[in-house]
């Protein structure tokens, strides 16, 4: 690093700020926490950051925050507690908050659900009230891992949530079942009738696609169609194109293998099954997607976003037409758990675990 350099890497670090020669960033330290797990951005461009142990921040940019008040119980364990955080699209008028959390059920199973609230930040002290539970996983099962629970509203106003397997393989492609499946619902819960199993009722009228394992990303491109990405088992990480009432395979087709080391047949050799549009061998793991829409990293625009886990990297991927392959890789040194595009187009990242920071990254 010449002298020059030193300098420079010495100012932002003083300031805060963290320039790495490698990335085209600068990534600026705004917030720590306790194992945050996701974020929503408000209209006022403050944001909302969840802590899985099941706390609520309400987070300025410059890195104050407050605790949101009224939260849910939530059963905190293994790889469950509080999820996802998500606007209604009338925010603005309703102050409609979704909400994805971990529930006790009986005979100490567990299952995600995810509820509906109001916020209020009008007051001194930010708060939630009315929490109504809208979707449940159905069964509650034993085990804390593979819950997906991520939450998102398509442009057309329709709520969709990732629903993992529970780590009980089987489920994925039970239609009597909404684990390892992306559902769809209206914003009250209720069944769109043109969902493609609609008229089947039940949980299997919520099933949008299934045969997932653990989907822990999702999201709308710039043309509006749906991805996701989900950690396979030992092998096989997924960037999907999600397609109305289309298998995904899981657990009949894989490209990785069991923990156990027995194989699982691959994708090409079920071609009944949608194939991933790019995948991971040695994984990534996956732990979010945002498909980026902003001017200020220009080159990216329309490019999906992906924190890894177990690659302690944040992944680009250049989409072209249906196909996907990764662009570059950029170690950050943490594993990373979500990423969200704020306001201004600035790129926000969560570091996983205790002392997991909010970071703002912004062109070098």
């Amino acid at each position: 690093m010449s002298r020059l350099s030193l300098i420079l890497f010495a100012l932002a670090a003083s300031a805060g700020a963290i320039a790495n020669d490698d990335h085209p960033f600068v990534s600026e330290p705004i917030a720590e926490f306790d194992q945050p797990w996701a974020m929503a951005f408000l209209p006022d461009g403050r944001l909302l950051v969840t802590e899985k142990p099941g706390r609520l921040f309400l987070v300025d940019t410059g890195g104050g925050k407050v605790e949101v008040s009224g939260v849910p119980n939530v059963d905190y364990g293994g790889q469950g507690g509080f999820g996802d955080v998500a606007l209604h699209p009338d925010f603005e008028q309703n102050g409609l908050l979704y909400l994805s959390y971990v529930e006790a059920g009986e005979d100490r199973t567990r299952g995600a659900v995810v509820a509906v609230a109001r916020f209020d930040a009008a007051a001194g002290q930010p708060a939630i009230s009315e929490p109504e539970v809208i979707w449940r996983q159905v069964p509650k099962l034993g085990g804390k891992g593979h819950y997906g629970h991520r939450i998102l509203f398509s442009p057309d106003g329709y709520l969709f949530i990732s629903s993992g397997e529970r780590q009980e393989f089987d489920p994925a492609q039970d239609m009597q079942s909404n684990l390892g499946k992306i559902v769809r619902l209206n914003d009250d819960g209720s069944v769109p009738g043109d969902n493609p199993f609609a008229d089947r009722g039940g949980v299997t009228a919520q099933i949008w696609t299934l045969g997932h394992r653990n989907p822990l990303g999702i999201d709308f491109d710039l043309e509006g169609r749906l991805w996701n990405t989900e950690m396979g088992p030992r092998g096989g990480d997924e960037l999907n194109l999600v397609i109305r009432g289309r298998n995904y395979g899981y657990p009949e087709v894989s490209n990785g293998r069991h923990y156990s080391f027995l194989p699982i047949p691959d994708h090409d050799t079920r071609p009944e099954f949608e194939a991933p549009k790019a995948w991971w061998t040695p994984v990534i793991s996956p732990g979010g997607l945002l498909f980026y829409s902003g001017e200020l990293f220009a080159d990216w625009r329309g490019d999906a976003l992906i924190p890894g886990l177990s690659s302690r990297a944040l992944v680009r991927v250049e989409i072209e037409g249906d196909s996907a392959r990764e662009a570059e890789r950029f170690d950050m040194g943490k594993r990373i758990r979500a990423v969200q595009q704020g306001p201004e187009g600035a790129i926000w990242l969560l570091e996983d675990g205790p002392g997991g920071r909010l970071l703002r990254l912004t062109p070098r």
